[in-house]
């Protein structure tokens, strides 16, 4: 879906927790736009804020906080969504908040640093916590959590591989030396809406105005000097201004485009 700024604007001004219960606030407030957009362009709103705050989460003082804190209303209240009310009270996303007191829990129980490898591993899957209640816990934080976590992340990445069209692979071109590669590289280039399209690059994001702006720069203009113009696709929609390099080469869509003229159908109209 397109967005005029002026809208984006709107959306993105609104200050929100992460959960569930702020996204349908969100549909009720902007009941024209579809759930995916809205949550794409709260969730990059809300983890720019979260690098903002991350540091003062992250000091052995708020570390040990948060900690004794989960230890007292599990004691209470073993059942209660302690965590997660925490990680509200504190304005922290619920599944960092959860990553903090694993880890905390993790060093006391072996008494070392636990490995990320570890942490993402029983983030991922809570029933490897050797804590019923902390697993629990882990778990409401993790399903609560619409903009960070193992969640999202899954949700994410298969958006970001379910496209497919005859082409060579990322993980194909960077076998081949390439660096920066684009998700696809058309074998046989096409044309979308009268333009020559040689590769396609897939966001699993809201286009908004400083991540284009951050991927321009970064990505897609070093992909159209290497292979040409090119595609992107930000599956939950972009401020529609910003669709304005397509006579440069770099076309901007929401969805997969379904007018694509190949090679062979050009020829057979001749």
């Amino acid at each position: 879906m397109k967005l005029a700024r002026a809208s984006w604007n709107d959306l993105s001004r609104q200050q929100l927790m992460p959960t569930r219960q702020s996204l349908r606030k969100l549909k009720e407030k902007f009941p024209g736009q579809s759930q995916s957009t809205l949550l794409s362009i709260f969730s990059q709103e809300y983890q720019k804020q979260i690098k903002r705050t991350h540091a003062k989460h992250h000091t052995a003082e708020a570390i040990e906080t948060y900690y004794q804190r989960y230890l007292n209303g599990v004691m209470k209240n073993a059942a209660a969504p302690v965590l997660l009310d925490l990680a509200n009270e504190v304005d922290f996303a619920p599944s960092l908040m959860a990553r903090i007191v694993l880890e905390r829990f993790l060093q006391e129980k072996e008494q070392a640093i636990p490995s990320k490898t570890l942490i993402n591993s029983m983030l991922r899957d809570p029933s490897q916590i050797p804590d019923g209640v902390l697993a629990n816990q882990v778990y409401q934080c993790t399903v609560n959590d619409c903009c960070y976590g193992p969640l999202v992340d899954c949700i994410k990445h298969f958006i970001n591989s379910s496209s497919y069209f005859l082409c060579t692979a990322e993980d194909q071109l960077r076998a081949k030396g390439y660096d920066k590669t684009p998700d696809f590289i058309l074998e046989v280039p096409v044309a979308v809406e009268g333009h020559i399209i040689h590769w396609i690059e897939s966001k699993a994001s809201f286009g908004d105005e400083s991540s284009h702006q951050a991927h321009l720069q970064d990505q897609f203009w070093s992909y159209w000097n290497r292979f040409g113009p090119g595609l992107v696709i930000y599956w939950y929609g972009f401020i529609e201004e910003l669709d304005c390099h397509r006579e440069r080469g770099i076309l901007l869509k929401d969805c997969f485009p379904t007018d694509i003229v190949t090679l062979r159908h050009s020829m057979a109209q001749r």
